[in-house]
């Protein structure tokens, strides 16, 4: 191997090294059947949600990169158009992404989401979830992640890197799924 070539490749060898170190050390995702961590969160309005006020309901909690981007964009409106079939099935739908209040309050109008999108610019929540990551150890944001939250506040399904196209049907047959297979109170 010439010098130059070996001079490249430890070059290459210590970029990445450098890039996969600054990859912050995420937290796992919560498991099906465990309590969803509660949060407090500013939704677009300035107004604040948390988990443990949604008691009683299904929670469709999902998180998105980056509001105004194509896949997100795509995800949000598939869940709006769906929005009514959500309701009867006594299921809240929040969005939750790294960017600010501004970002979601700009976000939600120009594409009239009728349910909250949540600020988690301190990311927190987005830990909690295990749903940080980062773009080459630089661009923190949330992954494309969907958690379906039973109405006792229990992980009850976890959709990981999904595709935003047909998502919301996909969620909304779940939803269906587990209410039809849960155990009838009587």
């Amino acid at each position: 191997m010439s010098f130059r070539r070996l001079s490249l490749a430890l070059s290459v060898a210590a970029l990445s090294g450098w890039l996969f170190s600054a990859l912050p050390a995420f937290a796992d995702s919560p498991k099906v059947g465990a309590p969803a961590p509660d949060f407090r969160l500013q939704d677009q309005n300035g107004e604040w949600v948390t988990l443990q006020s949604q008691r009683g309901k299904w929670v469709v909690l999902y998180f998105y990169p980056k509001d105004n981007t194509p896949g997100c964009t795509t995800q949000a409106c598939g869940l709006r158009d769906n929005i009514f079939a959500f309701r009867r099935e006594n299921a809240v739908i929040l969005g939750v992404s790294v960017d600010d209040v501004a970002s979601k309050k700009a976000f939600a109008k120009e594409h009239s989401l009728p349910f909250p999108v949540l600020a988690d610019s301190g990311k927190a929540v987005t830990k909690s979830y295990g749903v940080l990551t980062s773009m080459l150890g630089v661009w923190e944001h949330s992954r494309r992640d969907t958690f379906i939250i039973d109405p006792q506040g229990r992980v009850a399904r976890h959709f990981e890197k999904v595709d935003p196209d047909g998502h919301a049907e996909k969620v909304l047959a779940e939803i269906r799924r587990l209410k039809a297979a849960a155990p009838k109170a009587g």
